[in-house]
């Protein structure tokens, strides 16, 4: 089974707290790392949780508000005090480069590093990244500026040869590659195998998906369909539903509703307003309407 798991790094939404810091999530994959949103705060949580700064490689900012993005200077600039000389991709609105490269010219910052720019499409779902095991897909959210959610979707696995037939068969180490992506098996009487003959399915693709900052959207729930874990904004409980569809943000019932539409097996929820100091009760109260429901916590890692 593949490594895949997010570490929440902030959990508030635009004010922090005490004990709360604004959007920071690190998903790994096969202990490959991304980051997903900088807010402040974001690289002393890094820290926190001894995640290996140098093993970032690509940052996912969803949209422009600040506590989006504002602890993505610091972190650069700690990337380049620390001796970086691997490139950075950047997936983000295209204001990034003007605000980043302003910083960094007036604080006279010249980066040992190349950072690659990436710019995000606010109309439709798009393929932004992907290597030999892994897909990320961008898709719009519907809040107050352009904003995207990110999809992870793990590429199909290798189906598994079956012990029974290696010796039946007497099949060469050279074939196992071709056997394990497909491929059917002639044997030394010029037989055909077929594939499903000698192999059994590969385990079962996973998938996360994160929607930051977002109001209810009917349409949100067709890009993330038969998600494994979707993370949703729940910036206010229902009580406050007028001031969440002011603000252009979710309530605790539109999470939700949200995952019950896209059949996705669980929630997981974060980006509280800073007035709840406690928050079992919005806890409790999205899991009234969607049971499977976990609450985002500054540290917690969860296995996708």
């Amino acid at each position: 089974m593949n490594e895949f798991s997010v570490t929440i790094l902030g959990s508030s939404s635009a004010i922090p707290t005490s004990t709360r810091f604004p959007s920071a999530q690190l998903v790994s994959h096969n202990y490959k790392l991304f980051l997903v949103d900088c807010g402040e705060g974001a690289q002393i949580q890094l820290r926190k949780n001894q995640i290996r700064f140098s093993k970032i490689h690509h940052i996912f900012i969803s949209h422009m508000h600040g506590d989006h993005f504002f602890g993505l200077i610091g972190l650069i600039s700690t990337f380049n005090l620390l001796g970086r000389k691997m490139g950075l991709h950047i997936y983000a609105p295209m204001e990034i480069e003007q605000v980043l490269e302003n910083q960094l010219h007036v604080t006279q910052t010249k980066l040992n590093f190349a950072i690659h720019y990436h710019f995000l499409d606010f109309n439709t779902r798009s393929l932004i990244f992907e290597n030999k095991e892994l897909e990320i897909y961008s898709f719009p959210l519907n809040h107050s500026i352009p904003t995207c959610g990110f999809l992870f979707k793990e590429k199909a696995h290798p189906r598994k040869i079956k012990k029974s037939v290696l010796s039946k068969y007497a099949i060469a180490d050279s074939k196992f590659e071709g056997i394990k992506q497909g491929d059917d098996f002639i044997d030394t009487e010029g037989n055909l195998i077929p594939n499903d003959v000698l192999t059994t399915a590969g385990n079962p693709r996973k998938s996360f998906a994160y929607c930051s900052d977002t109001a209810y959207s009917k349409t949100l729930s067709s890009y993330i369909k038969g998600v494994d874990l979707v993370y949703h904004e729940c910036s206010f409980m229902e009580d406050m539903r007028k001031t969440a569809e002011e603000k252009m943000h979710a309530t605790t019932y539109d999470a939700a509703q949200v995952a019950k539409e896209a059949g996705a097996k669980r929630l997981l929820i974060g980006h509280y307003s800073a007035r709840y100091k406690d928050i079992k009760p919005i806890l409790l109260e999205t899991q009234s309407k969607f049971a499977n429901t976990l609450i985002a916590i500054e540290g917690l890692k969860i296995e996708v």
